[in-house]
């Protein structure tokens, strides 16, 4: 079942990151005497692997009643898992690391998506990748430095996107300070480029094969280049209900990582599950990134991501990980 917190909420939700954490969440149940976990998403084409847990009865088995909603950005989404409002939510390595920084007590649950060794070391990155910097055909610019001066989307100040978008700018001899950086979700930033109103748009599969099969050009492959071979994606829990719901979350993390293990290996259905979750044919799906998703998370690879964060000037110290970082470490 999924649901959509209003925007509304979100922003507001938003606030606890600097403000106290809430209380514990509880154990409410579901029917049949089902342990209900409420799970935060983004609606995006990795999220195949959660609708197929739930489809294949993967969490009833673990007696759960997994109920999604659809939340505004990740750091809504880490706000509301911080206050008790979602016990778990989707968020990429960044958005953990700024969150961990502010002292919000997170734990890693289980890993959301991400990118193989063999993925990485495809040629054509398009295919591996599910996000990219895209450009019209016609805007002159054929390089991250030309971007400059330039307007360039992303879904949210200082997360996944204008990081790694800034590196791959930072590593083509550009400065990322000189970009001028607009706020715009995924599908207003695709109408955006093509209007001309933005000259680069940061997007994510499936917008970015519908934006190439419309004419736009990929200028580049932020994410696998920024990540390289890892859990990307991390379904995390706030403190509260850590303490309130340990054993809840381990039958989850053994749910969803049997569910990423069924759609690595029937990406078709996996394809199908995206096309329905993100409103996209499957065509256009098809023609996108392949989606991963991991078996682990390790912590020497949210170790690297702080590294470069703080390379590229958006920590000013390394985030210091805690042996509690991982559940059930």
């Amino acid at each position: 079942m999924q649901r959509r917190i209003p925007l509304a909420l979100t922003a507001i939700v938003a606030l606890a990151l600097t403000a106290c954490g809430g209380g514990p969440s509880g154990t409410p149940t579901g029917q049949g005497g089902l342990t209900t976990l409420k799970v935060g998403t983004l609606g995006i084409g990795s999220d195949a692997a959660i609708q197929l847990a739930v489809d294949k009865g993967y969490f009833k088995d673990e007696g759960l009643e997994v109920q999604t909603s659809v939340v505004a950005n990740p750091p809504a989404g880490v706000a509301a898992a911080q206050s008790g409002q979602l016990d778990l939510t989707y968020t990429p390595s960044i958005p953990l690391l700024n969150a961990l920084s502010q002292n919000v007590p997170l734990t890693v649950v289980a890993a959301a998506d991400g990118y193989s060794a063999e993925g990485v070391a495809n040629p054509d990155l398009s295919k591996v990748d599910d996000t990219g910097l895209l450009v019209r055909k016609d805007s002159g610019i054929t390089r991250p430095k030309d971007l400059e001066g330039k307007s360039v989307s992303v879904p949210a100040r200082k997360a996944q996107f204008e990081v790694t978008v800034s590196k791959v700018i930072k590593d083509d001899g550009g400065d990322p300070a000189k970009v001028n950086w607009l706020v715009l979700d995924p599908s207003s930033a695709m109408q955006s480029l093509s209007s001309g109103r933005i000259d680069a748009a940061s997007l994510i599969s499936p917008l970015t094969a519908k934006a190439i099969s419309e004419g736009n050009v990929l200028l580049a492959s932020p994410g696998v280049e920024f990540f390289g071979a890892s859990a990307v994606g991390l379904w995390v829990a706030g403190k509260s209900t850590v303490d309130s719901k340990k054993s809840s979350l381990q039958a989850f993390q053994r749910a969803i990582y049997k569910a990423n293990a069924y759609a690595n290996t029937h990406i078709d259905e996996a394809q199908q599950a995206s096309a329905k979750i993100t409103g996209t044919t499957i065509d256009v799906v098809k023609a996108g990134a392949v989606n991963y998703w991991p078996d682990a998370v390790k912590v020497e690879d949210i170790e690297k991501v702080g590294q470069s964060l703080v390379k590229l000037g958006f920590l000013a110290k390394p985030v210091k990980l805690g042996p509690d970082l991982l559940l059930g470490s």
